[in-house]
């Protein structure tokens, strides 16, 4: 097939990129490559990714370059994982998410509209739960009351291609991720910010004392289930992509230290604004339509990771 994967130069983007090129499909991406994180991290993603790939260089808020391709190419299915990342981040730069996570979505679906591509699987976010105390978390739960901005520019796109579904006879499946992590994965994440400070003895930061538990997804696991979805997309559906098993964060920074042979000095800190206690995802229905279950436990991906970054850096233990 002929694909769009729109946040090709991201974390999960490259690794659904990635897979599709590795089993033949035709790749076209899409990404600004925008200076939130180390910029290099993300070039070395694109050059991965090689010569074969189209690259297009901008953001997706330029609704006429957006459609210079769509005038280019004809596509099967759009993968749509750009986005403005991280919760605590839109508190501080509202505007960032309503261009790139809001108006940019709704761009693509107008000029895939008019281009009669009318199959699209797109990034949602274990966020869209907010403070849900109901464990795990279902498809079918509740998601109004969101307690981040991040959030609700999920829950909106999630909303935006239910509305393109009933109207235009779209198929959209909609991916609520759940905390990825794994090689070349976002500076800004938890496992990146530990690992690196860990290793230069410096302090990390333990959020609400500890008092965490996540829902770690290995990006492996997750790539295998977006593409799952690209080749499978009728309809309209959400589905959950979680390793439905819990971390506390305490036992997280653990497996590290064990993998690391070194104790991490830790600063106890209070909760965040916009962060949640717990995420638990409930993947039957994942299972059940997508034929996807997750296969890396934690300990393992954090080997994993922690081994892509000693020889990412040229570290030695």
């Amino acid at each position: 097939m002929k694909i769009l994967v729109t946040g090709a130069a991201g974390f999960i983007g490259y690794h659904v990129a990635k897979g599709l090129i590795a089993r033949g499909d035709e790749v076209v991406a899409i990404d600004e490559v925008n200076d939130y994180y180390d910029v290099s991290i993300k070039e070395n993603r694109i050059k991965e990714l090689g010569l074969g790939v189209e690259f297009n260089r901008f953001s997706l808020a330029d609704i006429d370059k957006l459609k210079e391709v769509f005038n280019k190419h004809k596509f099967d299915v759009v993968c749509h994982l750009a986005a403005q990342a991280g919760v605590r981040y839109s508190i501080e730069n509202p505007f960032a998410y309503e261009r790139a996570n809001c108006l940019s979505t709704l761009n693509l679906f107008e000029v895939m509209k008019a281009s009669g591509c009318k199959k699209l699987v797109f990034a949602s976010s274990s966020s869209v739960y907010g403070g849900n105390t109901n464990y795990p978390f279902k498809e079918c739960d509740r998601v109004d009351n969101p307690v981040s901005l991040y959030a609700a520019t999920k829950k909106y796109c999630e909303l935006m291609a239910h509305v393109y579904h009933k109207l235009f006879g779209f198929d959209c499946f909609g991916l609520r991720f759940f905390t990825v992590y794994g090689p070349m994965g976002r500076p800004d994440m938890a496992l990146f910010k530990f690992t690196k400070n860990i290793l230069a003895g410096k302090a990390i930061d333990v959020y609400n004392n500890g008092d965490h538990e996540r829902d770690f997804t290995y990006v492996d696991d997750i790539a295998n289930g977006v593409i799952r979805s690209i080749d499978g997309v009728k309809g309209y559906h959400v589905f959950n992509l979680g390793n439905s098993n819990t971390t506390n964060l305490m036992d997280f920074i653990g497996y590290i230290e064990k993998k690391l042979g070194r104790e991490a000095i830790k600063n106890m800190l209070p909760m965040q604004k916009g962060d949640v206690h717990k995420t638990s995802a409930d993947i039957s229905k994942a299972k059940e339509l997508l034929g996807w279950e997750p296969k890396v436990g934690i300990e393992e991906g954090i080997g994993r990771f922690v081994d892509w970054y000693l020889n990412y850096y040229g570290l030695k233990n």
